[in-house]
């Protein structure tokens, strides 16, 4: 099925609730309301939607938003196979196996249940009270590639501006850090039998359970929570607050670009059987190969895409001009495209882009810019502490 396909396919009112229902994501408020923006055929396609009968809409009330919205999660689930049913969770039977007290917090070793026979490892950050009963603001912290996993974002990575688990901590934050399939203490999961269309899927799956977690914990306020990545985990922070709308705030750094602009050499095409073969590995969605051809003009979602569907909530991407993963140029595009949107929703001041002078890199002073915009999206006074 191509992106024109799959873009005519009906969208009707029952579908639209029992999809909330299931996933466990909010709507917005004020259904119907019309929004004043003016919108016209030569703005682009994130404004319309397709009706029930396959004809292109513009978008002008909230109500016909969340058709589109729910059309962009319907592309995202064409090339990484369907989000499981939330409906009837287990217990989420966390386990400490060790635990570190630092200066100003307590890491804990956990693993958890995510679903039946699927336990994730992960480290749980937990903040010294200086207040009794007071309710913490939290983060789900996501590594990128390596294979140390979680360790990466706690300070064990090779390479410099990592450890963003930790610094979160020391700045107040409840974090939990899981390992992504194939990494860490999940190096040997095996994606041609688990029950996933994709690694990334399996992966969103995961981090709405982290979520879950989250909520669970006492000392954790259930409204204030985000999600935060680099690399890897950047774009599958985008991956998960997508689908997850009870993340507040979504960070990538060095995460994305538009399909059109991916490029990491010829060498790595022709590893990976194309330009996009890449994303087409077993842990990320082997069905743009399978299913798609690698072609980007049948892909069913792109990165712009993705960024609408977070708005209004905050969203905040380090792109360095010389990443050589992602071409800033693409994120140039697909920042000016998703901000209609979030112009069209009012929340304009809730998208940030940064294009530091370096490579595939997180360094301090953006870092620090990322911080502050999660302190204000998320309420938070920070504890004073220097960044690295």
């Amino acid at each position: 099925m191509d992106r024109k396909s799959i873009n005519r396919r009906r969208f009707i009112a029952a579908a639209l609730i029992s999809f909330f229902a299931v996933t466990g994501l909010t709507a917005f408020h004020g259904i119907g309301n019309i929004i004043n923006c003016h919108v016209t055929d030569n703005e682009h396609e994130l404004l319309f939607y397709l009706d029930s009968d396959g004809q292109k809409r513009p978008v002008r009330t909230q109500s016909e938003w969340r058709i589109k919205r729910l059309q962009i999660l319907e592309g995202m689930q064409a090339a990484m196979g369907n989000l499981p049913d939330r409906s009837a969770l287990p217990d989420l039977d966390v386990q400490i196996t060790d635990s570190l007290t630092e200066f100003n917090y307590t890491r804990l070793t956990i693993n958890f249940l995510a679903a039946e026979n699927e336990r994730v490892p992960a480290y749980l950050y937990i903040p010294f009270q200086k207040e009794k009963r007071k309710k913490f603001p939290a983060m789900v912290v996501l590594h990128g590639t390596g294979a140390l996993g979680k360790q990466l974002v706690d300070g064990f990575s090779t390479l410099p501006n990592r450890a963003y688990a930790k610094e979160l901590a020391q700045r107040g934050y409840v974090v939990i850090a899981p390992d992504y399939p194939s990494m860490g203490d999940l190096k040997d999961h095996d994606f041609e039998n688990d029950r996933y269309d994709s690694g990334t899927m399996k992966g969103i799956f995961n981090h709405m359970r982290c979520v879950d977690l989250l909520q669970s914990r006492k000392e954790v306020d259930p409204k204030r929570i985000g999600v935060i990545g680099h690399s890897l985990g950047g774009h599958n922070a985008m991956f998960v607050g997508a689908f997850d709308t009870r993340l507040k705030v979504i960070v990538s750094s060095s995460g994305w670009t538009l399909m059109d602009y991916y490029d990491i050499g010829e060498e790595a095409s022709k590893k990976y059987g194309g330009r996009l073969g890449p994303w087409a590995q077993d842990r990320y969605m082997p069905l743009l190969r399978d299913k798609f051809n690698l072609d980007p003009d049948k892909i069913p979602f792109d990165f712009d895409e993705i960024i609408a569907a977070l708005a209004p909530r905050g969203f905040f991407s380090n792109s360095p001009i010389n990443d050589t993963n992602f071409d800033v140029e693409g994120v140039k595009k697909g920042i000016n495209s998703a901000s209609l949107v979030y112009k069209f929703l009012h929340a304009g001041e809730m998208l940030q882009v940064h294009h530091p002078d370096s490579g595939h890199d997180f360094p301090p002073e953006i870092r620090l810019k990322a911080y502050m915009f999660i302190d204000k999206c998320l309420n938070h006074t920070p504890n004073d502490q220097e960044i690295k």
